[in-house]
């Protein structure tokens, strides 16, 4: 047997890297004794079995079931608040007292009627269902009053009509309030049974048809006899709870009686007393309160009066508490007796909020304090240490002769004294830039004419030739807005360079720094804003849901005083407006700046202008304001766009009370004739100041003479100075090139460019300049009255309509 020899390739093993991994010991050997820091954990994290992981499931949906029932159940209850319904009629053809008589079924339970002004309602009392229902019904024609009765609207009833569904001031109605957001709703035809039986099913399917664009789904209920009203309160009592964001964290209030006791100083300011039931959340007497369309005010008190509307009378006279010693009936004997025990909750000035809207500006703030004498000491030393220059000098010179030799940059003093005298007069000019710009805009506004009508004098009658000349010149600067973004002509009377002081030039739109905190106007101080909103926004929803606050709970009747509330408020409600309330949360009374994502309302075509009065509808809140827009992007900077485009969605700026979101946005604008036309629609998007809306100016040039690289451009200034001014800014062209100015040619404006390639004849020479604008200061909580609704003039804002 022959032995093993080795061949001449022998195998290499790897060495072993011990120096890489180190032991146990090693580690405890280089520590010395130092321990590690343990990390406590608060939640200690279990590992559940198989088993227990779906009980707790069953568990969780369990009482997801329960919290839905309990609700359906609290709603219409005797413990809970009345099933509050909204009547919307979405045709002319229907007859809302024909369906409030259905309702109205005296074999279904007791009826309370209260009729003021021109709105109509009741309360129904079903003790066999053990329900109740307030029915309600806006003014005909006013959009304002369904708009916020829907925000209080606990259901919407909409009434169809059973060939056309809606017509076209129903679709309008429609428009505006699915921009608001729809709580629970249901369908009901009315008039179905005056339709031929034969023609009945084909008006069915096309009546679904019509129906399914709008309400994909959605059942159709008929409203022709008490046999069918019975059918749909059922439904309204036991339908699935739709909630709207805005009003599930607050407390809020549909006014069913209001009294108004003056103040001895003055008769027009008073105490608002309104009764109503409380929702959403539990109200607080300190906390402020929101009456929609008039402004913000505070509580004196909150009174428990007897609920006017007991679903069982007798079982609450039993239920009373024996130490009161009254009847609920002898309400002449309890008016006495109950003066001590009817007092809910009295505001704490300690704890009540503040009505301050704004900050009070301090106009010394910003100066420096004189200095002290230890101060002004070591100015004269640092001046003197710092005013000893090393010279070359000759030999033997004394320090005496020294003082009186130059250096070279000797005569830069005299400069320096000239550029502190331009650095005022730009100063000066820059207070005069603001007026010369409003001038130049009234200016071009002005200049417009408009020729003789041709049409007939009865046609010609009903317009208004301003309003006609205005819009006229607001379609042509839309348009020419579209053909020429941003561009502007260089004014030849005033030098550009005074012109566009307040302007820059940046290298990169989204790149280039800006500095949010950098030259603010006036009314930045008196508004207030938040370190950190979405921090505080969580915070105060947190509160909300674990903290229990103190007052009237949901369902209670309450009565609360208002204070220093003028008399036109019960006015408004005396001629059958709707009166609706609103408790606010922390720093929602206080200004600041809220920027809004709309679109816009593809029914309306007329240009809306930045900085024009517009109407909002933010939530619960209705105001007017001025705003600016500008685009919706993810950078520091955001453009200014003139005109609300509707090809993007755009984010509106303006000064207004915060509102902390999730909220709704409808923007109307009010029309010469006194109508108000739906805009736009969106949501709220964020409370920040420091969003900066950055204002786009182009000049324009042609080039006269094109070289290789090197080209003459001509009408973008028309002198010398403004040239070698706006030298250090970037050009650029409609066919992409970039470049410089090089030097002026001649007093006329002629400048010699380079670019980083050969231009073309037909080019366009381009210069961007920036400068940061701010809304205006126009906040009005008070909205006027609109006009109502009329078939011809809804037309021109619904575009299915034929305009002949």
């Amino acid at each position: 047997m022959a032995a093993h020899r080795s061949g001449p390739l022998k195998q290499q093993n790897k060495a072993h890297k011990g120096g890489r991994h180190r032991g146990r010991g090693s580690a405890q050997r280089d520590g010395k004794g130092r321990v590690e820091l343990k990390i406590l954990c608060k939640k200690v994290r279990k590992e559940l079995s198989r088993v227990d992981q779906r009980h707790r499931a069953n568990q969780l949906r369990k009482q997801k079931k329960e919290a839905v029932l309990a609700e359906k159940r609290q709603l219409g209850s005797k413990d809970g608040p009345p099933h509050q319904v909204l009547v919307v009629a979405l045709h002319n053809r229907i007859s809302l007292s024909e369906a409030f008589r259905l309702l109205q079924d005296r074999d279904m339970g007791t009826v309370h009627l209260n009729e003021w002004g021109s709105t109509y309602s009741f309360m129904l009392l079903c003790p066999r269902l053990k329900h109740r229902w307030f029915f309600t019904s806006a003014r005909p024609g006013d959009l304002h009053s369904v708009l916020d009765m829907a925000k209080v609207a606990d259901t919407i009833l909409f009434l169809l009509d059973p060939q056309e569904g809606w017509d076209s001031t129903g679709d309008y109605c429609l428009s505006c309030l699915f921009a608001q957001g729809l709580p629970t709703y249901t369908l009901a035809v009315q008039g179905f049974s005056g339709i031929p039986l034969k023609k009945q099913i084909d008006a069915r399917k096309k009546l679904s048809k019509a129906v399914e664009k709008r309400f994909p789904d959605d059942r159709l209920l008929l409203l022709d006899t008490q046999q069918e009203a019975a059918t749909l309160l059922r439904q309204l009592a036991n339908q699935k709870r739709r909630h709207l964001a805005f009003r599930d964290r607050r407390a809020y209030l549909f006014t069913h009686a209001a009294d108004f006791v003056p103040s001895e100083e003055n008769k027009l300011v008073g105490t608002l007393k309104i009764s109503g039931y409380v929702r959403g959340q539990t109200l607080n007497v300190n906390s402020l309160l929101h009456i929609v369309g008039h402004g913000d005010f505070q509580m004196k008190q909150i009174d428990a009066p007897i609920d006017p509307f007991p679903l069982n009378p007798k079982v609450i006279k039993s239920q009373k508490d024996s130490g009161m010693a009254m009847e609920v009936c002898a309400s002449d004997v309890a008016s006495d007796m109950e003066e001590d025990l009817k007092v809910l909750m009295k505001a704490d000035p300690d704890r009540q909020e503040s009505l301050q809207t704004e900050v009070i500006p301090d106009p010394m703030e910003g100066e420096q304090t004189w200095p002290t004498e230890e101060e002004l000491s070591e100015a004269k030393d640092y001046l003197k240490e710092g005013s000893k220059v090393v010279k070359k000098v000759p030999k033997g010179t004394s320090s005496y002769q020294a003082e009186w030799i130059l250096d070279e940059g000797g005569e830069s003093g005299g400069e320096r004294d000239e550029d502190d005298d331009t650095e005022q007069d730009f100063m000066e000019e820059e207070s005069q830039d603001e007026k010369s710009e409003e001038e130049e805009e009234e200016e071009e506004c002005e200049t417009m004419t408009i020729g003789d009508s041709v049409r007939d004098d009865l046609y010609d009658e009903k317009m208004d030739e301003e309003a006609e000349e205005k819009t006229l010149e607001k379609y042509k600067q839309e348009r020419m807005e579209e053909m020429f973004p941003d561009e502007m002509d260089t004014p030849r009377d005033v030098a550009a360079k005074i012109r566009f002081q307040k302007y820059r030039g940046l290298k990169s739109f989204r790149t280039s720094p800006w500095d949010p905190k950098e030259n603010l106007p006036r009314d930045y101080a008196r508004i207030f804003q938040f370190q950190n909103f979405t921090n505080t926004r969580k915070r105060i929803f947190k509160e909300i849901e674990e903290k229990e606050d103190e007052g009237a709970e949901v369902g209670w009747y309450v009565t609360l005083h208002v204070s220093e509330v003028p008399f036109s408020v019960v006015e408004y409600f005396r001629k059958g407006a709707p009166l609706i309330a609103f408790s606010l949360l922390p720093h929602e009374q206080k200004m600041s700046v809220l920027n809004m994502v709309v679109s816009r309302n593809p029914g309306n075509t007329e240009p809306v202008k930045a900085k024009e009065e517009l109407i909002f509808h933010c939530g619960f809140r209705r105001f007017r304001a001025s705003p600016l827009f500008s685009q919706h992007t993810a950078a520091d900077k955001h453009k200014l766009q003139r005109f609300l485009t509707a090809d993007a969605a755009l984010v509106v700026t303006v000064y207004a009370p915060i509102t902390f979101p999730p909220a709704s946005v409808l923007l109307f604008k009010q029309k010469s004739n006194g109508m108000h036309s739906l805009v736009a629609t969106g949501h709220l998007l964020s409370v920040d100041p420091d969003r900066m809306v950055i204002k786009r100016v182009v000049l324009s040039g042609h080039p006269f003479k094109i070289f290789t690289k090197m080209a003459v451009v001509r009408y973008m200034f028309f002198n010398r100075e403004d040239v070698l001014w706006f030298k250090p800014v970037e050009l650029r062209t409609k066919w992409g090139r970039r470049g410089h100015i090089r030097e002026p040619l001649g007093t006329h404006g002629h400048m010699k460019c380079s670019f980083d390639g050969k231009l073309k004849s037909q080019d366009t020479v381009l210069m961007n300049l920036y400068k940061r604008v701010f809304p205006k200061w126009t906040y009005d909580p008070y909205v006027p009255e609109p006009v109502p609704w009329v078939k011809s003039e809804i037309s021109s804002t619904v575009p299915e309509l034929d305009m002949e």
